[in-house]
């Protein structure tokens, strides 16, 4: 795995031409590239043998200048996997779960969810859905290839019906009042016409209501948030790019927002019935983000470099370290700045992930009851919206580790 400079890429990409996925435009921009990274963050790998030997693959991180969208150019989709091992879920963070049922009451309120058919594309394990039908008593179908049915409450399970596979056109008989995609976007290169396909199932139902939320790319290439890079985040949205999309393909945007601290964006949005809509002031985003591409490279230089000294200077000195996190943030962080040496575990509060490994890497998953016995002197906290949950956590275990924040 090794990331390139911006004079390497451009030596080894100057004679392809890349179309973009969003907005067909050509000569997208190469401008950063991981190579040899695993091809999934989420998977359940029950050995250390299995976790070093996971696939992997490259990543080509290209800009378009037209419309903003950022893609990985060299993704295939054949090499990731959405299966019943596939645990991605937060809902075990009382911090995420606030925010989790606060949006979606905001969302019943907003456009009078009550006793309605909804459908979600990407749902995970249900969590949404389930919140939608539990405080507006709608109905509702999931989609996703990685659901659990354990996971859904008996209470829920006569309102709600899940199929186990990706969306797709062959389902455009579900129709719905409210149409919703969390975190899943970003895992779909082909990206218009994936919401093409969206817009076309919904075909003269122009009052339903499309909500999708995604990881904001802004913030990721403004504070070189490279945590958040990663092999099956193929797609990166503004909220410029986004709202581009979407009228490209017979929406009208009633809102575009950024949430939890910055690192989602999610849009509302409306079937079209003729010209596209005035864009929101946040939409004026493209020279914006072609500066924050431009610098992005010699940052990510810097910063990796200044992790890479704290964690190796912490380690020469005999201090034990832990990451909090054991998701894609924290696989990110480990295969880039390649200091697996140094770091032996990896704390996750999802029961599900732990006593399993990282991918690549080999790092256990752990609970934090095991911190006790291990005694950290630094923990490295994945995300930051997390830090007071986790200062609880070890505060309940009578543990002062240093806690650093990426």
């Amino acid at each position: 795995m090794k990331p390139v400079t911006q004079e390497r890429v451009s030596d080894d990409c100057a004679a392809k031409i890349h179309i973009c996925p969003a907005c067909s435009a050509g000569g997208m921009d190469v401008f950063f590239r991981l190579q040899d990274i695993p091809t999934n963050s989420c998977i359940l790998l029950a050995t250390r043998e299995e976790a070093l030997a996971y696939p992997r693959g490259d990543l080509d991180l290209a800009f378009c200048a037209a419309c903003g969208f950022i893609s990985n150019m060299a993704f295939d989709e054949k090499l990731t996997e959405y299966s019943g091992r596939y645990e991605e879920t937060q809902s075990f963070s009382e911090t995420f779960n606030a925010f989790h049922r606060e949006l979606a009451q905001r969302l019943i309120e907003r456009y009078d969810l009550r006793g309605k058919d909804v459908l979600e594309i990407g749902c995970g394990k249900g969590e949404f859905i389930a919140l939608l039908a539990e405080l507006g008593d709608n109905r509702g179908v999931g989609f996703d290839p990685g659901y659990r049915e354990e996971r859904t409450s008996e209470a829920l399970a006569e309102r709600l019906k899940f199929v186990k596979d990706f969306y797709s056109e062959k389902y455009s008989n579900y129709q719905a009042d409210f149409v919703c995609c969390k975190m899943t976007l970003e895992h779909i290169h082909a990206a218009s016409r994936f919401v093409a396909n969206v817009r076309r199932a919904i075909g003269e139902r122009f009052d339903t209501v499309v909500f999708f939320q995604i990881p904001e790319a802004t913030r990721i290439v403004r504070d070189c948030a490279f945590e958040d890079i990663y092999y099956e985040h193929c797609s990166y949205f503004s909220p410029g790019s986004l709202a581009r999309l979407f009228r490209r393909n017979g929406f009208d945007v009633i809102d575009l927002e950024t949430e939890y601290a910055g690192q989602y964006l999610t849009i509302e949005a409306r079937p079209s019935r003729g010209a596209a809509g005035t864009p929101l002031p946040q939409e004026n985003d493209l020279a914006a983000l072609a500066r924050h591409v431009a610098e992005f490279p010699d940052k990510f230089e810097v910063k990796l470099n200044e992790w890479r000294r704290c964690v190796r200077e912490a380690s020469a000195k005999g201090r034990k370290i832990v990451l909090w996190g054991s998701g894609s943030k924290g696989v990110s962080f480990l295969t880039t700045l390649r200091v697996g040496g140094s770091i032996e575990y990896a704390v996750d509060i999802n029961p599900h992930r732990q006593g399993y490994f990282m991918p690549t890497t080999g790092q256990r998953i752990v609970s934090p009851a095991f911190l006790m016995e291990y005694r950290p002197d630094i923990v490295i906290i994945m995300n930051a919206v997390y830090r007071e949950e986790i200062a609880r956590d070890l505060d309940r275990i009578a543990l002062r580790p240093e806690m650093l924040t990426l």
